[in-house]
């Protein structure tokens, strides 16, 4: 199945699989983004903007699991199409909270590199999908 060749990944044995590395990295981010949404609120008294991060952010992660339970090859790629969509905004709130100074630039820096590096895993995780889904008896 498509789903557990593009985002699984296999030991050398091939007899168990490794931690879903996505996933993984997403509800770690996700957790991140809660946790950014209580100093927000909290700290900075701010609720609008926090609120639009906390969907944004935690929904990465939410599509990216239900990719892996898709009625077909397409519908996984359309999944994970949109935690891409999202990770693109949440990536925009990063910078606007960071601009705005709600966020100092250690932290700003920290989550968006977190938020960078799953959308480049998600970028690789579509491409390779889509080559799979191409070229069927290319795949492994």
């Amino acid at each position: 199945m498509i789903a557990k060749a593009v985002i699984f990944h296999y030991n050398k044995t091939g007899d168990d699989m490794k931690e879903n590395i996505l996933i993984a990295k997403s509800i770690d981010f996700g957790a991140r983004i809660v946790k950014l949404h209580q100093y927000l609120v909290k700290t900075k008294h701010e609720s609008v903007l926090s609120k639009q991060i906390l969907r944004s952010g935690t929904s990465i992660g939410a599509n990216i699991n239900e990719a892996q339970y898709g009625h077909s090859k397409a519908d996984f790629i359309a999944k994970l199409h949109i935690s891409l969509k999202e990770t693109a905004e949440t990536e925009y709130w990063l910078r606007l909270l960071q601009k705005s100074e709600y966020l100092d630039e250690p932290m700003a820096a920290s989550l968006l590199n977190d938020c960078l590096e799953i959308k480049r895993i998600l970028i690789a995780s579509i491409t390779t999908a889509k080559e799979n889904e191409a070229h069927p008896s290319l795949q492994r």
